[in-house]
């Protein structure tokens, strides 16, 4: 008998059971071993108490499909009940319908289809009107958790890459949540610095600028910052995200600026902070000194770089025998890829433990070229005149051979200490100068082994320079012109035609072997994506020498995820130079110092500083600029306010938000410093970690953070970085509500970019692009046909159809084993935070073990099953 003819004639739902096709589904596959008979001892008869305790089995060779009015698309025939339920629902006239009432289909509200685009904003205004956050939060009583979060910049529009880190933190918040805990989410944003302030001024004509004073600018900065807070703000809650959204924290409110000035005067007290003529790197497109979490290093930046002869015209009595038969035709050779610099030139650098020769050029090859097109030799390799002694290191004679196309004898080898205070003359202005014994820095990897030295430009250099004395030149100006002082370079761009000015120079004096053209990685100021320059100035320093031992012991407390980001930080900290916190910029917190007029000396003291605190505590950052000294000193100093004038520089961005554990986690209610876990890309190694953990260890002596982790960049579905020029940007908009055309960019919603979150590795870059977000739509659709057809079977359960666990059959317990085996596994990633994992056991269980093989088994039952007739 076949099942439709069953189903019109049976009395009995239990025969239904084993003679339609729930028994053949399981004969069909491994289980045919089974007999009818078995079967009848294992499928429970009560369909509301199977409805309560599904099935869920691993084994992949049991998996089939359920029924395409599901959103299934199984190929299997249906059969039985099942083919009669649905040509039945489908209005399909068979016979007069008599037994349409033996059939009880699923029934729900809940559609196939999220119509995401319209209903997700409509929950998550519920969320919000009703309060669900503090709701949860006030019935918790676990205790807390606390995952601060890094403030983003206030100044344009969210990309992909704020999406993923902020649903990730938004996945670690919510499932702490659900574990019971206190957890008090308050969102922030980054609100000073150069981005914003670069924003006003593209704002403004070119009249408009020369009006701007810096009380001006400040407000048209302030308002452009809380503007796209709101932007931000909006967004970020259109992906789902919770928080405390009504009240944030914004680093330019007076109570953050006020705990910043505080954090930055306790480490003026213990001797952190000082003020020094340093070299720092500076960006002449910006007008300012830069830290080095303001750089980036871009690929196939390509510099001029020169192989310069310096003569030598001392050398001491202990070294005449070493040189004194190659005197007066004896030069140093050094290599730099910024010829700019030579004006700064104070000394050449050498490794006391370097072996170096003095070598004969004894002959050039033909053509004057070297075999490389972007390389040339110079006139005194050219010209056919004997080319004096040179001093090299010993190891770079075959390369050096090779680049000039020459022939080289080695005449004498020595020890670098050997070349200690001879002196040559700067081939430039003619200054004698001496040769000094630098560090480790110099090796016989590349160049000559000899360094040209500025300790103007260069922290090596600077070192360098204060072991012997040396002076420190910087002849270039805030926008990288040479000033007077460089002479005849004066007026000229040093990135530009000053350094072909000094090459040319250079090679007319006879001074230059090689010119060539030189790629490497080059700093370049984030902001402006234009190259950077190393110059002395008069910058305000912390101090990390001081703390350095503290940081790196709490760094070895603190737990990495991944492991290696301690390595990384590591790395850093323990070689950090000094910071540089001082800004040339007018939109930041001030740096509260006085100068007096005549000696320039600073006055900055406790008392000073606490002053200046509450004047910002009560009236905001924007007081320094527009109150008097006197009235910004304490009243002991009123009387000698018209020797002093406040100092214009204002602090890096990076001490503002490395300042946010003191103006946030200690001051919020609910919070606490240190904070649970610290959750940003893996660039805030050198960023905000880092920052945060400076200021912190300096002042408190502690980490403000228990677990850091950290998640890669997006990249393209090709794994190339995202840029607008070459049209792979993914807009986080777009993906969420759609683009101007439906087809080429379809709106998924945020819960598929949630979903395409949750599948990543983020310990690595992550890709994403149109195909991979149609395949989370896709995975989204059929975890929303499993909810679906869940649900749609529950529309007419009680509780008091439930069975108990001892009276289930053998595979529903095994269902419910199976089940607590996926949620246990699905805590413990939690725990570590391994997300793509829990998104590939919930996607094999609800596709898998529930759709393609449970539902597909018991479905007959669910649809003809009575609650009145028990077991067999």
């Amino acid at each position: 008998m076949d099942s439709f003819s069953l189903l019109k004639s049976a009395t009995n739902p239990v025969i239904m059971a084993v003679h339609a096709s729930s028994c053949r589904a399981i004969s069909q596959r491994t289980f045919s071993t089974f007999r009818c008979a078995n079967v009848l001892t294992i499928l429970p008869t009560s369909r509301r108490s199977f409805k309560k305790n599904f099935i869920f089995l691993k084994d992949k060779s049991l998996s089939t499909c359920s029924s395409e009015d599901f959103g299934y698309t199984s190929k299997r025939r249906a059969r039985g009940p099942v083919m009669a339920a649905k040509k039945l629902s489908e209005g399909a006239q068979k016979e007069d319908g008599k037994y349409k009432h033996t059939v009880d289909l699923p029934k729900t509200s809940f559609g196939l289809r999220a119509n995401a685009v319209m209903r997700e904003p409509e929950i998550q205004k519920l969320w919000e009107d009703n309060e669900v956050l503090k709701r949860v939060v006030d019935r918790n009583n676990r205790g807390s958790f606390v995952l601060h979060d890094g403030p983003p910049y206030a100044n344009g529009d969210l990309h992909i890459g704020h999406a993923l880190n902020k649903i990730l933190k938004d996945i670690v918040n919510r499932y702490k949540l659900l574990q019971g805990y206190k957890v008090h989410s308050v969102p922030g944003w980054d609100c000073h610095g150069l981005p914003i302030e670069l924003k006003v001024l593209q704002s403004l004509d070119q009249d408009a600028r020369k009006e701007l004073t810096p009380i001006k600018l400040r407000k048209k900065a302030t308002k452009f910052a809380k503007d796209t807070v709101d932007v931000q703000r909006k967004s970020f809650k259109r992906y789902g995200v919770w928080g405390d959204w009504s009240n944030p924290y914004l680093t330019l409110t007076p109570e953050y600026e006020a705990a910043q000035i505080e954090v930055f005067g306790q480490m003026a007290m213990k001797g952190y902070i000082y003020r020094g003529l340093k070299p720092v790197h500076w960006s002449p497109s910006s007008c300012t000194a830069l830290a080095e979490a303001e750089l980036e290093y871009p690929d196939g930046h390509i510099s001029k770089s020169i192989y310069a002869i310096f003569k030598v015209v001392h050398v001491p009595e202990n070294a005449y025998g070493l040189f004194g038969d190659f005197l007066p035709n004896l030069s140093l050779v050094i290599w730099t890829t910024t010829p700019w610099t030579i004006p700064g030139n104070v000394a050449v650098s050498v490794n006391a433990e370097l072996l170096y020769a003095v070598i004969e050029v004894t002959s050039l090859t033909e053509g004057g070229s070297t075999s490389q097109g972007s390389s040339k030799l110079g006139k005194i390799m050219r010209c056919g005149k004997k080319v004096p002694y040179l001093i090299v290191a010993t190891e770079r004679v075959p390369a050096l051979q090779s680049m000039w196309n020459a022939k080289i004898e080695v005449k004498k080898t020595f020890r670098g200490s050997e070349l200690e205070n001879c002196r040559y003359v700067h081939p430039v202005d003619g200054r004698e100068n001496p040769v000094v014994l630098g560090g480790d820095y110099i090796t016989a990897e590349s160049g000559t082994g000899l360094v040209h030295t500025a300790p103007g430009h260069g922290p090596e250099d600077y070192a360098t320079g204060l072991k012997y004395g040396l002076p420190v030149l910087s002849p270039v100006d805030d926008n990288g012109i040479f000033t007077e002082e460089a002479g005849r370079f004066s007026g000229l761009d040093v990135l530009g035609e000053g350094t072909v000015a000094i090459a040319n120079y250079l090679d007319d004096q006879m001074s230059i072997l090689l010119e060539e053209s030189y790629e490497h990685k080059y700093p370049y100021d984030w902001r402006t994506k234009k190259p950077t320059i190393f110059r002395a100035t008069e910058q305000w320093f912390a101090s990390v020498e001081g703390f350095r031992q503290a940081t790196m012991d709490a760094i070895n407390q603190i737990t990495w995820i991944p492991e290696q980001g301690k390595n990384r930080i590591a790395a850093m900290a323990s070689t950090r130079a000094d910071w540089c916190i001082s800004r040339q910029r007018s939109w930041g917190v001030p740096i509260p110092c006085f100068y007096h007029v005549q000696s320039r000396e600073p006055l900055m003291n406790k008392e000073t500083i606490d002053h200046i605190k509450s004047i910002i505590l009560e009236k905001g950052s924007d007081a320094w600029w527009y109150m008097t000294t006197e009235e910004l000193l304490p009243e002991a100093y009123h009387k000698v306010a018209a020797d002093y004038q406040k100092g214009t520089d204002t602090m890096d961005v990076w001490f503002d938000s490395g300042s946010s554990w003191a103006a946030v986690l200690e001051k919020r209610d609910g919070l606490n410093c240190p904070a649970d876990l610290y959750l940003e890309g893996s660039d805030q190694h050198r960023g905000w970690f880092q920052s945060s953990l400076l200021t912190c260890i300096a002042t408190r002596g502690k980490a403000p953070y228990r677990s850091v982790l950290t998640h890669g960049f997006v990249l393209d579905e090709k794994g190339l970085k995202m840029s607008k020029s070459m049209g792979n940007v993914v807009d986080p908009r777009t993906v969420i509500e759609g683009g101007k055309n439906p087809k080429d960019a379809p709106g998924y919603g945020a819960d598929a970019l949630r979903l395409w979150v949750s599948s990543v590795d983020y310990s690595g870059d992550v890709l994403i692009g149109s195909q991979i977000l149609r395949q989370m739509s896709d995975i989204y659709r059929k975890l929303r046909g499993t909810l679906r057809y869940l649900l749609a079977n529950l529309h007419d359960w009680k509780p008091e159809a439930s069975v108990g666990y001892s009276e289930l059959p053998m595979i529903d317990k095994h269902a419910l084993f199976h089940l607590g085996t996926v949620v246990n596994s699905i805590k413990d990633h939690y725990e570590t935070y391994q997300f793509c994992k829990i998104f590939q056991i919930v996607q094999r269980f609800a596709i898998v073990d529930l759709s393609n093989f449970y539902f597909d088994v018991a479905k007959d039952r669910l649809y003809v099953g009575d609650i009145g007739v028990q077991q067999v």
